[in-house]
């Protein structure tokens, strides 16, 4: 019996020294992460993500391979707890999101007809699919078919519509797509979305600074979904109730219909959507994505600032903006009088922005009360500069300096702030652009009894909106055309007393395409004003970096033009950290040009923070135009007329600075919603086929 139990208690022995050696030898180590991801998927193993279940898909987000919102169903609280195990930034674990790109009008003509398989897949195999356009949609279902959750369905016009409630990312509606035409996108990868050459894009779009998906708003606003045509406009530009007074709307310029009749009124329509939440009494929501827990400084409250801070504030990066100015604003609030763009309405959409988590800090100049030294000390991991040109030009002739002569962003800044203002009898503005109709115009509200603007070109050549130039000619400006001032007149006290010019005749087109004005020897005239207001054009203060200590500033290099010399296309200057946009960047341009740089420059400073290459968008189509969309006819088009902007009557605008443009009235903006032709990259929907109402 003793020898039995020895045996085998040498036999236990031999045993657990062989298990002992072959734990040793042959141990598997399990990251316990896996463990803990697995806890916070949604546990239903059902396979939508592309693996053999919940163990499977947390190995693969804790190798690497996959991204912590890789569970289709599972909660945001789920995937934000996923992505703080993983230890990257919040913001990987947004939610993707399905979208269809080609939603254009009548389905464009069949190259031949297709006798195959129901398939876009199979069709797209027999060049490229059936349809005349390259990149549209085929029309058979296939990513219909794909999703398993019933999120995708065809809508009446052949495009597949996706609902967003039922929508759960899993990317197969991608993946069945042979035209890459239904595309899964987080909030952050819709909002840094640039148009591209390959896009389904119309004529408007294509030529909107902003990028705005014009044709999807006012689809929107003809089915009343307000709400959605502004978050639509949202997507690309933060400031819709500002453009729709302020911007000359150059996608007016390329819409189809004014190929054979009168353009739509485009940037009528955003106003009265943007008009319709400000007056509605509530804001509509505007989501973010989860902190990242980087910071930005953004220097300059002005159009490129605001819009890069609201972009930035998005898709989850801490904002804080630092303006010289009293209040935000820039160029649109200090340069814009307010009767075409009242205080209150900027302040109201301002504070939407901020609303979204925003600081401001105002007073504040930089290269003075701060620099680049005190942002880096302060933890800010980036730098956008927005800080606008603000430097009016001179006109370099004699007598400018006198008393009764100022310069006109000076004048319009001074004038808005509040100063009280020293005025004369008469005036002459020197400009043909926007800021000396703005400096006109508002010296006939103050009551002075002759008001000219002195012009070296011809109405024709002048760069100022139409309709800005049309008012100004309403409210008795004269115009005084190729003219060039010589001097100043003073009388013997140092005050203005009139402006001496040559006239002039045009001559050969110079390198802007306008032919150039020309002196006729002898034909000084002079003008009887006791005020005098240069409005010729700005550039950028530059001071900011002579009075800057930091020793990095030094790197920071400017232009001839006094501009932030950057990336054309990626906004980054020559310090790898510093961003720029707006004015700035570009030179004096337009508020819209202003706004799509600075959401430009947040998709680049986005890529800085997050370590990846600062590079353009693929195929990139700014400043360009898809040449197939560009339509010298359009059949099927009747005349139908253009609705036109309401307005107040001149006997009741001129002796005070209330809102002269107004609001299109509903039926009056479903009508003129009416007249576009939703249109595509080379789709669009003839009046033929769709008749409007009278």
């Amino acid at each position: 019996m003793l020898p039995a139990l020895l045996f085998m208690l040498g036999i236990g022995a031999l045993c657990g020294i062989v298990l002992s050696l072959s734990s040793k030898i042959f141990y598997v180590y399990e990251d316990p992460r896996i463990a803990q991801v697995e806890n916070n998927l949604a546990a239903a193993n059902c396979g939508g993500c592309g693996y053999a279940g919940c163990s499977a898909a947390a190995e693969a987000i804790v190798s690497g391979k996959e991204d912590p919102s890789l569970c289709i169903i599972n909660s945001k609280e789920g995937t934000a707890a996923v992505a703080s195990i993983m230890g990257v930034d919040a913001g990987a674990a947004e939610p993707p999101m399905s979208y269809n790109m080609c939603e254009g009008g009548h389905r464009a003509a069949d190259k031949y007809n297709y006798m195959g398989i129901s398939s876009c897949k199979a069709m797209s195999v027999v060049f490229g699919g059936k349809r005349v356009c390259g990149v549209g949609c085929i029309g058979l279902g296939d990513c219909v078919k794909a999703c398993k959750f019933d999120a995708v369905y065809m809508g009446s016009d052949g495009h597949p519509v996706v609902i967003e409630e039922k929508c759960v990312g899993c990317g197969a509606c991608q993946q069945a797509c042979p035209k890459d035409i239904i595309e899964v996108k987080t909030l952050t990868e819709k909002l840094m979305k640039f148009n591209q050459k390959n896009d389904p894009l119309a004529p408007c779009a294509q030529t909107c600074p902003a990028e705005i998906n014009i044709p999807r708003y006012i689809n929107q606003l003809k089915a009343g979904e307000y709400k959605e045509a502004v978050q639509t406009i949202r997507m690309r530009n933060p400031l819709p109730l500002t453009c729709g007074r302020v911007c000359p709307h150059p996608c007016e310029n390329e819409c189809r219909r004014g190929v054979e009749d009168e353009a739509v009124s485009i940037n009528q329509l955003k106003r009265f959507v943007a008009d319709y939440e400000m007056n509605s009494g509530s804001r509509i929501p505007i989501t973010c994505a989860p902190d990242t827990g980087k910071r930005v400084a953004v220097i300059g409250g002005g159009p490129a600032g605001l819009t890069c801070a609201f972009f930035l504030r998005r898709i989850g990066h801490q904002v804080d903006i630092f303006e010289a100015m009293p209040k935000l604003g820039g160029i649109v609030r200090y340069g814009i009088p307010e009767y075409r763009l009242p205080k209150k309405v900027l302040d109201w959409e301002i504070q939407g922005i901020l609303d979204l988590g925003i600081k401001a800090f105002t007073h504040v100049k930089f290269g003075e009360d701060f620099g680049l030294g005190s942002l880096m000390a302060s933890g800010y991991n980036a730098v956008f500069m927005g800080i606008g040109a603000w430097k009016d030009y001179a006109l370099g002739i004699e007598g400018e300096d006198l008393d009764g002569c100022y310069k006109g962003i000076d004048w319009l800044q001074s004038f808005s702030s509040g100063q009280e203002m020293k005025l004369g009898r008469t005036a002459a503005v020197v400009g043909g652009g926007n800021s000396a109709i703005d400096c006109v115009r508002t010296l006939i509200r103050l009551g002075l009894e002759k008001v000219y603007i002195v012009y070296r070109r011809t109405r024709n050549e002048m760069p100022a909106n139409e309709v800005e130039i049309v008012a100004a000619e309403e409210e008795g400006i004269e115009f005084v055309f190729l003219a060039a001032p010589t001097r100043v007149i003073g009388d013997e006290d140092g005050k203005a007393k009139g402006l001496e010019y040559l006239q002039m005749e045009l001559g050969e087109p110079d390198a802007s395409g306008r032919r150039r004005p020309v002196p006729i020897e002898g034909s000084e005239t002079v003008l009887d004003v006791d005020m005098v207001i240069s409005a010729i054009s700005q550039a950028p203060d530059p001071s900011f970096k002579d009075n800057d200590p930091h020793a990095r500033m030094n790197d920071l290099e400017l232009t001839r033009w006094n501009t932030i010399d950057s990336d054309p296309a990626t906004l980054q200057s020559s310090i790898p950290y510093i961003f720029t946009g707006g004015d700035v960047a570009t030179g004096p341009a337009l508020v819209v040009d202003a706004i799509g740089g600075g959401r430009r420059a947040a998709r680049s400073i986005d890529l800085f923070l997050k370590g990846k290459p600062v590079e353009p968008p693929v195929d990139s189509l700014q400043n360009k135009r898809i040449h197939e969309s560009i339509f010298t006819s359009v059949d099927g088009i009747r005349q139908i007329k253009r609705a036109k902007m309401p307005e107040l009557h001149v006997d009741q605008r001129l002796d005070s600075m209330v809102e002269v443009d107004l609001v299109l009235p509903e039926a009056e903006a479903h009508r003129e919603a009416e007249r576009c032709l939703n249109c595509c990259r080379i789709c669009y929907n003839p009046d033929t086929d769709f008749p409007i109402a009278k």
